[in-house]
């Protein structure tokens, strides 16, 4: 099974500016970002930026640098212009790798794209793990998502899915059954195609999830149990503070 990753970088987060750029141990997060893609079994490893200065540091460890167009909504329209720039094929796969997950498990990417290629009926699949943190059950930064018997998804949430009936009113939540959606996907050059086509779905503007626009226009998305949970990834400052102090 072939796949490409791509890296989407952008300088201008809300949260924390700058952070591809954030140096760890010595180098830019960007690069270690890199260092777990390559670790993979991916055919190739494109970084994709709007920002010189990104582009710049990356160009001198990674061989692939693409500069995208600045009006990018989302990691997955940046993606899809990669995908248009090097004339890569309907049937290919594409893995998005974020650029603030310089602790990701290479083997996910590999899990995800082979949950991509066993559903041929899927246009994207994506990865999720057990929910077993109480605290994130009412954290709307950690997305939720239930499926069907099949495995693939029917919804995505930052509330609490499903939601017990007369269980949340009276004591703590069960967690049992949640799952938690990881930010990591894979998908079809073909879908890329169509994805940028379509306008944003109420679902998705109401959430702040761009994957329930695939829903919304009736498209389906595997997700697929992580073999094993990754670190988090790098939003805010005092993320950032974590991951040195774990590095350490």
């Amino acid at each position: 099974m072939k796949f490409h990753v791509v890296i989407p970088a952008r300088f201008s987060s809300q949260r924390l500016p700058g952070k591809p750029l954030l140096d760890i141990k010595g180098h830019p997060m960007i690069w270690h970002v890199y260092q777990r893609a390559i670790e993979s079994a991916a055919n190739d490893v494109v970084l994709a930026t709007d920002d010189t200065r990104i582009a710049h540091a990356a160009e001198k460890f990674c061989p692939r640098v693409c500069m995208t167009s600045e009006a990018h909504q989302s990691g997955t329209d940046r993606i899809a212009e990669v995908a248009q720039q090097l004339g890569w094929h309907d049937d290919e796969i594409v893995v998005n790798l974020q650029g603030d997950e310089p602790l990701m498990p290479p083997a996910l990417l590999n899990q995800v794209a082979a949950a991509l290629n066993a559903h041929p009926e899927a246009a994207m699949a994506t990865l999720a793990v057990q929910l077993d943190d109480d605290d994130q059950v009412f954290d709307s930064n950690a997305v939720k998502v239930v499926t069907d018997q099949n495995g693939m998804a029917l919804y995505f949430s930052r509330a609490p899915i499903p939601w017990r009936r007369g269980e949340f009113e009276s004591a703590r939540p069960s967690t049992e059954g949640m799952l938690r959606h990881l930010g990591i996907y894979a998908y079809r050059v073909g879908f890329l195609r169509r994805y940028v086509t379509w306008s944003t779905a109420p679902i998705e503007e109401a959430e702040s999830l761009e994957q329930l626009r695939v829903l919304w226009h009736g498209e389906r998305i595997a997700v697929d149990i992580a073999h094993e949970a990754p670190p988090p990834g790098v939003d805010t400052q005092e993320d950032f503070e974590r991951l040195l102090k774990h590095l350490n």
